[in-house]
């Protein structure tokens, strides 16, 4: 046809990749399906045909989440230095595809969104099951809070933490997950 041009295909990660960065950036609330199609540039109805609704988009962003959370437990399985050691070094906020995943996933969690939370938990449930064989199951838990509270410190600082920060502390925590070992 003259003077018609074939429209782009919709990129689906695309509008997967502006959801999430909305949620990251705005909370669930903001991130209207309106919001999402604007700042993935595409139309509503490009969106739609891809997700039909908000809950759909939600579906899909914990499906990447799990993905690349049993990647990370498969590497940290795998890990020369124990799951434990592994745990702790990629507790540091790094803006990972994985770190985003998780960040986008706890405003869902903040909501209340059930299904955001029971893929947590059995996320949570792998990653202590790691580190349970690395360390023992008396001492996965500590690990695992150990971790939590470098990565959330990291995440919440005010402004960038400087890498010899961060190093003394994945050194510190590492020197307790050996001690922790006996």
């Amino acid at each position: 046809m003259i003077g018609t041009m074939a429209r782009k295909p919709v990129a689906r990660e695309a509008v997967l990749d502006a959801f999430e960065s909305l949620l990251i950036e705005v909370g669930e609330r903001a991130a209207t399906l309106d919001a999402v199609a604007k700042r993935a540039g595409v139309s509503k109805g490009g969106l739609l045909y891809h997700f039909p609704n908000k809950e759909a988009l939600i579906e899909v962003l914990l499906d990447r989440l799990d993905d690349l959370a049993t990647a990370d437990a498969d590497a940290m399985a795998a890990a020369d230095e124990g799951a434990a050691a592994y745990f702790i070094k990629s507790s540091v906020w790094a803006d990972t595809p994985l770190d985003r995943a998780i960040v986008a996933a706890t405003r869902l969690a903040e909501v209340a969104h059930e299904e955001t939370r029971q893929r947590f938990a059995a996320i949570q449930q792998r990653w202590l099951q790691e580190i349970a064989a690395d360390v023992g199951q008396a001492m996965a838990k500590p690990v695992l809070y150990m971790g939590d509270g470098l990565y959330f410190n990291a995440m919440l600082s005010v402004g960038p933490v400087p890498a010899n920060e961060t190093a003394a502390d994945v050194a510190g925590l590492l020197a307790a997950v050996d001690r922790l070992r006996g």
